[in-house]
C-alpha cells in the first residue's frame, strides 16, 4: 500500500465540501483518524479502515446499478477495501467498480459524492468500522454487467424506485449521484 493513496484520501476529504453541518462533522472525524493512523487505508487496520465505493449509474442517469450482498443479504452499492496496488482513493473506487460490474469503460466523476461509516464485521474476523469514501460512475452506453464471485446478483434500479429494504444511506448516496450527474 502506497503513500500515495493515504494521501489521497486526506486531499480527498480536505478538500471535500460536505453539504451540511452532520456530514462535515462525519468528514471531520474520518479525516483525524486518517492523519492519527498511517495504516488507515490498510483492511488489517482493526479500529477501522479506509474503503471505497461507488454509486454506478447508467448512461442517462436514471438507473444505478446495486450488488446483492452474499453477507449482508441486502443490495447495495459497489465497493470495497483499498488493495496495495490501488495509487489513490479513486482508483480504489474505479477498480472495485468495474470488478464487480464487470463493464469497462467507467467514468469516474472526480468529486467525492459521500462519507459514510458502518459498523460489522468483515475479511478480519473481528468487529471493525468501514470508513466508506463514495464516489459516482457512469457507465457507458450499452453496458453490458457480469456478476462477479463477490456478488449473488446485480440489477439496474431506477434511482427513484429502489428495492425494498434500502437503508437511508444508499438512498442519500444514490441521491447525491443524481445531484452531481444533473451537473454534468
Amino acid at each position: 500500500m502506497t503513500d500515495t493513496l493515504r494521501a489521497s484520501v486526506i486531499e480527498t476529504l480536505a478538500d471535500w465540501d460536505a453539504p451540511d453541518e452532520d456530514r462535515d462533522a462525519l468528514r471531520q472525524a474520518v479525516l483525524g483518524f486518517v492523519l492519527a493512523r498511517e495504516d488507515a487505508c490498510r483492511r488489517a487496520c482493526e479500529p477501522g479502515h479506509i474503503t471505497a465505493s461507488t454509486a454506478l449509474l447508467d448512461h442517462t442517469g436514471a438507473n444505478v446499478l446495486l450488488t446483492l450482498h452474499p453477507r449482508l443479504g441486502r443490495w447495495v452499492q459497489l465497493g470495497g477495501h483499498c488493495e496495495p496496488e490501488d495509487i489513490d482513493i479513486r482508483a480504489a473506487a474505479l477498480r472495485e467498480a468495474t470488478e464487480e460490474s464487470g463493464v469497462a469503460g467507467l467514468r469516474l466523476l472526480p468529486e467525492l459524492a459521500a462519507v459514510h461509516v458502518h459498523a460489522l464485521t468483515c475479511s478480519l474476523g473481528l468487529p471493525t468500522r468501514h470508513l466508506d469514501l463514495q464516489f459516482v460512475a457512469l457507465a457507458p452506453e450499452g453496458a453490458v454487467i457480469a456478476c462477479s464471485d463477490e456478488s449473488l446478483d446485480l440489477a439496474w434500479w431506477p434511482v427513484d424506485a429502489l428495492p425494498a429494504g434500502t437503508d437511508h444511506a444508499l438512498r442519500r448516496l444514490v441521491a447525491a449521484a443524481t445531484r452531481q450527474t444533473s451537473l454534468e
